[in-house]
């Protein structure tokens, strides 16, 4: 596997350089689940050390993408269907919330959301899961941030890398998908855009529901 590192990554600290390359492998399926790194690899693999690396692990560990196993290392773990179920109805509270109170304020639809879209349909056409689940937690996480309440932001900018890996995960399950959500997209933008209440609410519930033949693959 060969990694690629960007200027600005490699202006970061080397426990978060670590962090991210191994997060976005195990988010594209590189790093599968079930497959257990080594730390002298993964410390050549980045260029750094072994100590950033055990840093980044226990990081890793406690946003559940990996097991540290006594005596046995670092195994990634799967995606379960317990796990999508509770992110997504961690996003139905916090963006529900977010989508109501900008039609209430009268604020209509974020700008950028159309931009998105586009770039999201695009990415899609390729097959490019990563990049899509990137450009939909920005569309998502732009709604919630226009609302205006910074902790909501916060709470959301938690859920950021599970959110993240669940979407490419349900995608690379059900691909023939992909035309519904975008469909789904940009009848949410119809929605705020008429400051209609009610019907963003029912879009983002129908959205932000675990599909049964995704959950049942997942197990």
């Amino acid at each position: 596997m060969v990694v690629e590192v960007s200027d600005a990554s490699a202006a970061q600290p080397a426990r978060d350089r670590v962090y991210q390359v191994v997060r976005d492998e195990i988010i594209r399926g590189t790093l599968p689940p079930g497959r257990f790194l080594d730390e002298a690899w993964v410390s050549e693999l980045v260029g750094t050390s072994r100590t950033p690396v055990r840093e980044a692990f226990h990081r890793l560990h406690s946003e559940r993408f990996i097991d540290l196993l006594p005596r046995r290392g670092a195994q990634v773990r799967s995606v379960t269907a317990r796990e999508l179920e509770e992110v997504y109805s961690s996003r139905r509270l916090i963006e529900g919330h977010a989508a109501r109170g900008l039609c209430l304020a009268g604020s209509g639809a974020p700008p950028q959301l159309q931009d998105l879209v586009n770039q999201m349909e695009e990415a899609g056409r390729e097959q490019d899961w990563f990049t899509v689940a990137r450009l939909d937690r920005a569309f998502h996480r732009c709604i919630v941030e226009a609302h205006g309440n910074s902790i909501l932001t916060e709470l959301y900018d938690a859920l950021r890398s599970r959110q993240q890996r669940v979407a490419v995960r349900a995608l690379q399950i059900r691909p023939q998908r992909v035309p519904e959500i975008d469909r789904q997209h940009r009848a949410i933008i119809d929605a705020l855009a008429h400051n209609d209440v009610d019907r963003v609410a029912a879009l983002l519930d129908e959205h932000l529901r675990p599909i049964p033949e995704i959950t049942a693959a997942l197990g």
